[in-house]
């Protein structure tokens, strides 16, 4: 970019345009090219990552009609937006013929107050549908936005299925909700996931093999979880925001093969999930055991076809890693540039099998540099967390959480405690003497980061762990409530493969191996290819990127692995750009 915002145009332009027409109100234009063109100098590589699309368009021509810096007609006025968007991993969201046999139906909160200021606020409504007299199958979900002013203060909107039938929850479904906090004895039996959204998500689309299952004769209480986040308020807006926000289910009588499930992988929102400050990269990870997955998993296993990766704003990246007899397989799914403001369920390639006593591991890394304190795990906007929702068929309700947070004494070692006073409140230091007297709080702040930061991530990595396996009736697996785990000794770790050729290896840019663009040139195990389908990534100007919701990145603004498309309304020439 120059200094009045205008991008570079790319001497090597990679792409192959199909078609490009315009109208009176439109240009459309249609182009392909290679995942990775192996232009290190000026190309993004298209992977499974998080890309941010960067758009520009005017109503006038370039100047003689050409490309080169100083043609095009005001750049700052031209610069539209940009937004996080999936190109090879997206959901179809083809719409959904309502008939005789497919239905939907809308579960939606009741004026409910969004917090002012720092606040948040976890609202829990519940819903009894005893309407399903034989099992239905859900195939569809989306959010219903009252209003998309709300919408920069939801973080996601959780829907739940109850085990049991008590008159908790009875009470619960003729009130208009509660907050969570209010309910936690109530919704100690809502333990399994139905669908899960998140800001930057349209939703979801069940492949033509599965369908969450709706039977009221297994379950009749669902309870919907929003999280709101607070907003500012100012002088001219001085009411209380109400929100009615919720979702729409699309159900079918016409069953599918398979009952679809979801499993929670990841660590146990809580506070000794700890993130260094002043970080480029702190590693966290859960895990889900082998002794869980072979008590819970059927002996064919499950089929994994669908992901969704949470963490909070300083997650960079997440991976689902998977331990078969200690040796790593290749990832589940990954994503090497995470937004917090766009998780949404991603459509795997083709499914992923994990076997009973496979071990699966949720692994996020963060970028704390911009703290000086430490950040916790935990619920709210200004904690950290580190989940991986994965969609699975056959169903099974021995496992429906996965999870796992660093045992006590692995953190009080990991920050140079001994022992902690017996009785003290608040909690206090017993030894080592230099720090006997301190309370654990004054520790977790004083701690030393800068020079103590690789001796923690390797405790914390390596000590014991609890493993919380959770059943849908919110009990534990047996034998693993009192256990005490640590991270696999690995016989064989997964190194992705190059895309564009190592030494003494060919080059191979033409197959889309679903790696992150910052692995590169690193030798491993050879992936299936597909070089049918994968070679190449079409766009349209009319594609989901311009309707995908997010934050506007100034011209000029770091930005990581961004594609920017320029269109000009009257003309069909197109540009294909690259902006550090």
């Amino acid at each position: 970019m120059n200094s009045n915002g205008e991008p570079h145009v790319d001497p090597s332009q990679d792409y192959v345009l199909l078609l490009g027409y315009e109208n009176a109100t439109h240009t459309v234009l249609r182009f392909r090219r290679k995942l990775d063109t192996c232009d290190t100098n000026q190309d993004v590589p298209i992977t499974n990552d998080t890309i941010r699309i960067i758009y520009m368009y005017h109503n006038r021509d370039p100047k003689n009609g050409a490309q080169a810096i100083g043609t095009l007609p005001d750049p700052a006025e031209a610069f539209k937006d940009s937004v996080p968007i999936f190109l090879t991993q997206r959901v179809n969201q083809v719409p959904i013929e309502l008939d005789s046999r497919t239905r939907t139906l809308e579960l939606r909160n009741k004026d409910v107050e969004i917090p002012m200021g720092d606040d948040n606020l976890r609202w829990c409504k519940m819903f009894k549908l005893d309407q399903f007299v034989r099992k239905q199958h859900m195939i569809r979900y989306e959010p219903v936005i009252e209003s998309r002013s709300n919408l920069p203060f939801m973080k996601h909107i959780i829907l739940y299925e109850c085990q049991g039938s008590t008159p908790e929850l009875e009470i619960m479904s003729r009130e208009f909700g509660r907050s969570c906090m209010k309910a936690e004895k109530e919704l100690l039996t809502c333990n399994s996931i139905v669908a899960a959204w998140s800001r930057g998500s349209e939703g979801f689309t069940f492949p033509l093999e599965a369908g969450y299952p709706l039977d009221s004769y297994q379950a009749r209480f669902y309870m919907m979880e929003t999280h709101y986040m607070g907003f500012q308020s100012n002088a001219i807006e001085t009411r209380p925001r109400m929100d009615n926000s919720g979702l729409r289910l699309y159900y079918t009588t016409t069953l599918r093969k398979h009952d679809a499930g979801v499993l929670s992988v990841g660590i146990q929102p809580n506070w000794r999930h700890i993130i260094a400050p002043g970080q480029e990269r702190v590693v966290s990870e859960g895990h889900c055991i082998e002794e869980c997955t072979q008590r819970a998993f059927p002996r064919p296993g499950i089929n994994i076809f669908a992901v969704m990766m949470q963490t909070s704003h300083m997650g960079k990246q997440v991976r689902l890693r998977q331990i078969r007899y200690r040796e790593e397989l290749p990832p589940v799914a990954h994503d090497l540039n995470v937004d917090s403001n766009y998780q949404e369920f991603r459509r795997l390639h083709s499914p992923v099998k994990a076997l009973p006593g496979d071990r699966l591991i949720a692994e996020c890394t963060y970028d704390s540099t911009s703290r000086k304190t430490i950040a916790l795990g935990g619920y709210t906007s200004r904690d950290e967390t580190c989940l991986v929702l994965s969609l699975y068929y056959p169903r099974q309700k021995e496992l429906t959480s996965c999870h796992s947070i660093p045992s006590l004494p692995t953190v009080l070692h990991a920050v140079g405690i001994n022992e902690l006073a017996q009785g003290a409140n608040p909690i206090r230091i017993a030894s080592p003497p230099e720090i006997a007297g301190m309370t654990l709080e004054e520790r977790l702040l004083s701690y030393d980061w800068r020079v103590n930061f690789n001796a923690f991530q390797y405790v914390i990595r390596k000590g014991a762990f609890k493993p919380l396996c959770w059943s849908a009736r919110n009990t534990p697996i047996p034998g693993t409530d009192n256990m005490d785990a640590y991270a696999p000794n690995l016989t064989r770790i997964w190194r992705p493969t190059p895309t564009c050729g190592a030494p003494g290896l060919p080059a191979s840019n033409s197959v889309n191996r679903f790696v992150g663009s910052s692995e590169s040139n690193v030798p491993s195990w050879t992936l299936l290819e597909d070089p049918e389908s994968n070679n190449v990534i079409e766009g349209a100007a009319r594609s989901k990127s311009i309707r995908s919701s997010s934050g506007v990145a100034a011209p000029g603004s770091s930005i990581s692995r961004v594609a920017l498309f320029v269109i000009f309304i009257n003309t069909v020439r197109l540009g294909w750009y690259r902006w550090l």
